[in-house]
């Protein structure tokens, strides 16, 4: 793996953004998110505003984004968002000038020799990253290992 300073990005509503610096996990923050409302319901969607800000801060660093696809048992809304939040990331970087890379998840985990499921993407990321742990601790810390992962395999 190369050195320098890279952002693994897990693009999903719940994903993540991981900054290494080879194959130190320096930061993870969860993916900045603003709450819409429209009538009666609320949705959560990536801000693009917010999500600019932060990668401004972390300008020079080559961008390493989950290849997004439709996946098996996914509904239509729930594929709509989670392009939309992909979309959204691809754009935001694109408009920044950062070099971006793609990784299929299929490229990433296997490469990380991640076990099965979500868990097994929090698991790894606590061996690999073991002063960090804490950061892959909770069920919800799905994304934040993802991101950790893709960053650290994802080239």
């Amino acid at each position: 793996m190369e050195g320098g300073v890279r952002l693994g990005i897990d693009p999903g509503i719940n994903g993540a953004i991981a900054v290494l610096d080879g194959e130190q996990l320096l930061a993870v923050y969860d993916m900045p998110v603003v709450e819409l409302r429209s009538g009666k319901t609320t949705k959560r969607s990536v801000s693009p505003a917010l999500l600019a800000d932060l990668l401004r801060q972390l300008a020079g660093a080559h961008v390493v984004i989950e290849k997004v696809g439709a996946m098996p048992g996914q509904g239509v809304a729930s594929m709509f968002n989670f392009g939309k939040s992909a979309g959204i990331v691809e754009g935001v970087c694109a408009g920044l000038g950062l070099p971006v890379s793609f990784v299929t998840p299929q490229q990433w985990q296997k490469r990380a020799g991640r076990r099965d499921g979500k868990d097994g993407s929090r698991a790894r990321a606590a061996e690999l990253f073991p002063a960090q742990a804490g950061l892959f601790a909770r069920v919800k810390d799905d994304g934040r290992a993802e991101a950790a992962l893709i960053g650290r395999f994802g080239i």
